[in-house]
């Protein structure tokens, strides 16, 4: 772990989680190490699962079926990223229509980031702005308008009010 009280933080948001450590746990002040840790169904209103964790530390829910997982989503601030594991379309169809989330990657972790082509960023409270490639390019960079406009001729038949007559013409030459 980084340093000392990002340890202290994550050591925290595992000791009050709740729910049932299925693996792992173990860590070292020393040295700074926190062993991989899966705790299964913390309590949901624990800090564990509204804070971004940044630690070797998995909180697992358990859900009876998948619209049950789509409401649970739905119920707490929009996630940075969605993981769905399934063979079906069908699934992979209704989670994406009945959730929203920064990105989602189907049946594999993290990979969606090593495309460039793929934006990668959030909505909600996990943040606005998508990065990577293009996507990237464009949430830094300014599109500056630019109209120039001769000062000569400036016809008055362009700026209100418009007159019947004038607005006629117009409607013609557009």
């Amino acid at each position: 772990i980084v340093n000392r009280a990002h340890f202290d933080r994550i050591v925290q948001l595992i000791d009050t989680a709740g729910g049932t450590m299925a693996l792992g746990g173990g860590r070292d002040e020393d040295a700074l190490v926190i062993e991989p840790t899966v705790i299964v169904d913390p309590d949901v209103a624990a800090p564990i699962m509204d804070e971004e964790i940044f630690g070797p530390v998995l909180p697992v829910v358990s859900v009876d079926s998948v619209d049950q997982a789509c409401a649970f989503v739905r119920d707490r601030p929009k996630p940075l990223a969605l993981y769905l594991f399934t063979g079906s379309r069908a699934t992979t169809a209704h989670v994406l229509a009945t959730t929203s989330s920064g990105g989602v990657c189907i049946n594999h972790v993290i990979l969606q980031l090593g495309d460039p082509r793929l934006p990668f960023g959030g909505v909600g409270d996990s943040g606005t702005g998508a990065y990577h490639g293009k996507a990237g390019f464009d949430a830094m960079s300014h599109h500056k308008s630019v109209l120039y406009k001769p000062q000569r001729p400036d016809l008055r038949l362009v700026y209100p009010p418009y007159f019947e007559r004038t607005e006629k013409l117009l409607r013609r030459l557009v």
